[in-house]
């Protein structure tokens, strides 16, 4: 397949994780990280949840792109208003459960410090949301020029773990805002927090505007689901923040992809 992500490539991004968690780099066929005994890697919420719903939370990458894809359809027909309800829905959230998921998230990552992680929560309120999408236009002898901002559909994206839910929840303003849905596949050792980020924004998203989906999360990443999304014909375009592996495998997928980060 032309957008495969290419084998050593991913042998590469292996050994960066694993170098990153403390673990032996010649170990290229295990998960990327190894979950302690009796740990499942879940986010710790039932798997199903009020009607059978997943609520963003899902085993596979396809899966994943396949639930964002009818999501971004059902944008689409609901219009500006409804971006800027979800924008204002994960805003709200990061802001009312910004002591507690910082809190969670450092449990699970045991990087930086909570104070920090509680400010990243609450700055989200500052992220550009639909306001910034204004349409420009010329009228001229010849006519009239019209150029507005158009979607490109389901935006795969990859978070760290210095700060996942602040990354995964800042993501989700600007790539809601621009009218797509997003596939998470978050760094595994701070997949559990992204997770239960990803639940809790569907949950009141669902609620509010009956979307379910707009922001989808495998709940258990490996190196393998995030060749899995890039290569979904679903996926449009890659948003990558992580360390060069990562960004240099998504940079060789073919498609076209943001990333940043390489060196934290």
């Amino acid at each position: 397949m032309a957008n495969a992500v290419n084998e050593a490539l991913i042998r590469d991004v292996i050994e960066d994780v694993l170098g990153r968690l403390g673990g032996s780099p010649a170990i290229v066929t295990a998960a990327p990280v190894a979950k302690p005994a009796g740990d499942n890697g879940s986010c710790g919420c039932p798997s199903k949840v009020s009607g059978g719903r997943d609520f963003g939370v899902f085993q596979t990458a396809d899966e994943a792109c396949d639930a964002a894809a009818k999501a971004f359809q059902q944008l689409r027909g609901q219009g500006v208003e409804a971006r800027r309800r979800i924008v204002e829905i994960v805003k709200n959230l990061c802001e009312e459960n910004d002591e507690e998921w910082g809190r969670i998230e450092l449990e699970e990552t045991k990087i930086g410090r909570l104070d920090h992680k509680i400010e990243k929560l609450q700055i989200i309120r500052d992220v550009p949301g639909v306001e910034w999408l204004r349409p420009d236009g010329l009228s001229g002898d010849h006519g009239i020029t019209l150029e507005e901002y158009t979607p490109f559909g389901v935006v795969g994206a990859v978070t760290p773990s210095t700060h996942s839910i602040p990354t995964l929840a800042g993501n989700i303003v600007n790539i809601v805002a621009a009218g797509n849905a997003v596939v998470f596949n978050a760094h595994p050792a701070a997949s559990r927090c992204a997770a239960l980020a990803v639940r809790k924004f569907n949950e009141a998203i669902h609620r509010a505007i009956g979307i379910e989906n707009i922001a989808t999360i495998i709940e258990q990443p490996t190196l393998e689901s995030f060749g899995q999304m890039c290569a979904n014909e679903n996926v449009r375009l890659l948003c990558v923040t992580g360390g060069p592996g990562v960004v240099d495998a998504a940079m060789k997928t073919g498609k076209r992809a943001i990333c940043a980060g390489p060196g934290n």
